[in-house]
C-alpha cells in the first residue's frame, strides 16, 4: 500500500488534467472532480478516480489541490455547504494552484484555519507544455512546515519550486510573472510584424534572436505560434486579461507604477474585446497586425 498522501484534485482544465495525471504517474492516489464529463473520463483512463462532487472528492483526502480559472471559482469550490472547507477533514492540506488575487488567498487561509485546514497558495508558470512535461515553475505562499510537507508533490509537477513568503506571496509573484510574460509576448509580437514588413526571413530571424540576449522562454515556447499563426490556447487571452487585472490592482494597492504593464493590459483587453479571448496569449500578434494595417 502506498505511503503517499491521498490527493483530491478539483479542476481538470488545460493545466489541471496533465498535472493531475503526472501525480498519478508518480504513484499518488488521485480523486478528481470537474464539471466536464470527458475530463473525468480522461482522469480515470490515466488511473485516477472520478468524483461526482467537490464534497465527495475531498472527504477522505490528505491533500486537496485546486486548479480553477479565477478567484470566483476558487471561492465557489472552497466555501458553502458543499465546498472544501465544510467537507475536508481537519488537518488536511489545501493547495490552491489557481492564479487569483493575493487577497483571496489570504482570506481563504484565514477561513480554512478556523476549520483546522492548512493552506498553501501555489500558482504555476510554464503553460500547458510545462504542465505536460512536469517542468512548471511553482511559486508558493504559506507556512514553511506546510511547504516542506508538500515539496515531494510539487516535485512531481515542476522543476523550480520556491516558497516566496507567507500566505498570498505566491500569488503576488505569479502576478509579477504574468506582467513579465505579457510584456515579453507583446515585444515579440511587435518584432515579428516589424521583421515581416521589412522583408526579413522570419524563421531565420527568430532563430538568431533566440540565441542572443533577446532570447527568452516566451520566444522559445511561442515561436511556432508566431511563424504558423496558430493560436490554439495553451493559456487563453481571457485568463491573461484576468491576470493583468490582478497585477494592476495589486500594484496600485502598494503604490508601484506599471507604465508599460498598463499599456499591455489595455492591449490584452482590446484583443479580448475583438473576440480573441479564447485564443492563446501569443495572439497578441493579431493586435499588432491590426494596428499595423493588416487584415486579420
Amino acid at each position: 500500500m502506498s505511503t503517499l498522501p491521498k490527493v483530491a484534485w478539483i479542476g481538470l482544465g488545460i493545466m489541471g488534467s496533465p498535472m493531475s495525471e503526472n501525480l498519478v504517474k508518480a504513484g499518488y492516489d488521485v480523486t478528481g472532480h470537474t464539471l466536464e464529463r470527458e475530463k473525468l473520463d480522461r482522469l480515470t483512463a490515466a488511473g485516477g478516480t472520478a468524483a461526482a462532487s467537490v464534497a465527495e472528492a475531498v472527504r477522505d483526502a490528505d491533500v486537496i489541490v485546486t486548479m480553477v480559472p479565477a478567484s470566483p471559482q476558487v471561492e465557489a469550490v472552497a466555501y458553502g455547504p458543499d465546498g472544501i472547507l465544510e467537507n475536508a477533514r481537519r488537518g488536511a492540506l489545501l493547495i490552491d494552484m489557481s492564479s487569483i488575487t493575493p487577497q483571496t488567498s489570504v482570506g481563504l487561509a484565514a477561513a480554512a484555519k478556523e476549520k483546522g485546514i492548512r493552506v498553501l497558495d501555489a500558482p504555476v508558470s510554464g503553460g500547458e507544455a510545462g504542465a505536460i512535461e512536469a517542468v512548471l515553475s511553482i511559486m508558493v505562499g504559506g507556512d514553511q512546515a506546510d511547504f516542506d510537507e508538500a515539496k515531494p508533490l510539487f516535485e512531481a509537477l515542476g522543476k523550480t519550486i520556491v516558497r516566496c513568503g507567507p500566505h498570498g506571496s505566491g500569488q503576488t509573484v505569479k502576478a509579477a510573472n504574468q506582467l513579465i510574460v505579457a510584456v515579453n509576448i507583446q515585444a515579440c509580437a511587435e518584432a515579428v510584424v516589424f521583421l515581416e514588413k521589412s522583408g526579413v526571413d522570419l524563421a531565420a530571424a527568430l532563430d538568431v534572436l533566440g540565441g542572443g540576449l533577446a532570447g527568452s522562454t516566451v520566444l522559445a515556447r511561442k515561436k511556432d505560434n508566431f511563424l504558423k499563426r496558430v493560436f490554439t490556447p495553451g493559456f487563453r487571452i481571457d485568463l491573461h486579461h484576468k491576470d493583468m487585472g490582478i497585477v494592476t490592482d495589486a500594484a496600485r494597492t502598494v503604490g508601484a507604477a506599471l507604465p508599460v504593464g498598463a499599456v499591455v493590459a489595455q492591449l490584452v483587453a482590446s484583443l479580448r474585446a475583438q473576440g480573441d479571448g479564447g485564443l492563446d496569449h501569443s495572439a497578441l500578434l493579431r493586435a499588432v497586425e491590426r494596428l499595423s494595417g493588416a487584415r486579420v
